[in-house]
């Protein structure tokens, strides 16, 4: 299966805080973001299960900065999907969409964004939808994960 997740307020504190991960000093150094705890344990345990790992995030950031973000953490993202990538390609398939997993083969999105969440009913993807509140997103998002449990996504009728 092949999952995504948005960064801001989701896997990366902006507006919304949440517990981080502890960062080395070199993390530091590079002044590369904090992302939230659990994740790097989440994303390991994921791709230990065969699953790809991507990130799907609406801002600018460089797909080389996505990556060094998480390479420093020991986790290797499958793919990448930043403002620009989503921009082209959206446009090429006439989408207007804040975020559209299915154009690249993604099956689940993780996002902060109850507007995302709307998204994915109306246009038939499911999504995992966290909330700054949420203290444990690994049990929540392995949860939905789960073949029995499908409780944790929204996916709409086409």
């Amino acid at each position: 299966m092949t999952i995504s997740f948005d960064l801001d307020d989701t896997l990366i504190p902006g507006t919304k805080r949440f517990p981080s991960e502890k960062q080395t000093w070199f993390q530091k150094l590079l002044g590369l973001e904090k992302i939230r705890l659990g994740t790097v344990q989440l994303m390991k345990k994921l791709k230990a299960e065969k699953h790809q790992v991507m990130v799907y995030t609406t801002s600018f950031r460089s797909a080389g900065h996505i990556r060094w973000l998480f390479l420093l953490h020991g986790v290797w993202l499958d793919g990448i999907i930043n403002q620009r990538r989503h921009d082209r390609t959206l446009l090429t398939e006439g989408k207007r969409s804040s975020k559209y997993p299915p154009a690249f083969k993604i099956e689940v999105h993780v996002d902060d964004s109850k507007g995302v969440e709307l998204e994915g009913q109306r246009y038939g993807f499911r999504t995992i939808l966290i909330t700054e509140q949420e203290e444990d997103g690994v049990a929540k998002v392995l949860a939905a994960l789960e073949p029995t449990n499908n409780a944790g996504f929204v996916a709409a009728t086409p």
